[in-house]
């Protein structure tokens, strides 16, 4: 039973099972809320913090557990959504818990709610002490694609960027490649440099643009802007990881 002084997150689904939301095999939790529209985000029913399914840390924790055996040594959890730092109480007080226990824990976000400002940032650092790597979209590097494609500027995103550099954080980098709107050579190859001048950067990854979400909007009403776009080539795919530079960093799965 949930008591009003607890801290209570809001989230939409678990999967017990995962082998490309971090290192390993990992359960995931789906929290709900985004600022963010994206254009190709295929998870539009976790946009809306609507407080359905509350859920303690506590609870969260006991749920998650039981999929321990599947982790094995380099396995964990990975928290995602939406984009879970919009509900911070709660992933500083989750991370404790498995931090304490000794689970390895990821953090999927887009980085949208991150500021210097206080209290949030106060808060941010203590969610980093008790987590070990973020997976990090780059929508766009052009601020004026990102606003396009997402509806939010990537000024504090690209700072987030450079924060986790500047203290070591590990990340992995992650672009969802949608052809026509942010695969433009001169795009990814600035991205390709920004990404080389960081210095805590792990892995990156391209997604390939994919309309699986569809029936998704259709089912909640919402239009569906990129009508009419197909998924990316193997070519465009290949141009855009030599453009990011991914083989540099594919040492890191041999650790």
């Amino acid at each position: 039973m949930i008591t009003s002084k607890e801290t209570i997150g809001y989230y939409q689904s678990i999967e017990s099972f995962a082998l490309v939301d971090g290192p390993g095999v990992r359960s995931v939790l789906f929290l709900q809320g985004c600022n963010m529209r994206c254009l190709f985000c295929h998870n539009p029913d976790t946009w809306f913090l609507t407080k359905t399914n509350p859920i303690t840390p506590d609870e969260a924790f006991n749920k998650l557990i039981r999929y321990k055996p599947y982790w094995q040594n380099h396995g964990g959890i990975t928290i995602s959504g939406g984009e879970p730092l919009i509900q911070l109480d709660f992933l500083i007080e989750f991370t404790a818990l498995c931090k304490k226990a000794g689970i390895k824990t990821a953090i999927d976000t887009a980085g949208q709610p991150f500021t210097r400002e206080e209290p949030f940032f106060s808060k941010f650092n203590k969610l980093l002490a008790n987590t070990d790597l973020f997976l990090l979209d780059i929508k766009a590097i052009n601020p004026i694609v990102h606003k396009k494609l997402t509806g939010k500027d990537n000024t504090n995103i690209i700072d987030l960027f450079h924060y986790l550099s500047d203290i070591g954080f590990p990340i992995w980098i992650r672009q969802v490649l949608v052809p026509g709107i942010n695969d433009k050579e001169e795009d990814l190859k600035e991205t390709g440099e920004f990404i080389s001048s960081l210095t805590n950067v792990k892995r990156v990854e391209i997604f390939p643009y994919h309309t699986l979400g569809v029936p998704k909007y259709r089912k909640l009403g919402i239009p569906y802007k990129l009508e009419g776009i197909l998924p990316p080539t193997t070519e465009e795919i290949k141009k855009a990881e030599d453009l990011l530079r991914v083989e540099k960093y594919q040492e890191y799965l041999k650790d």
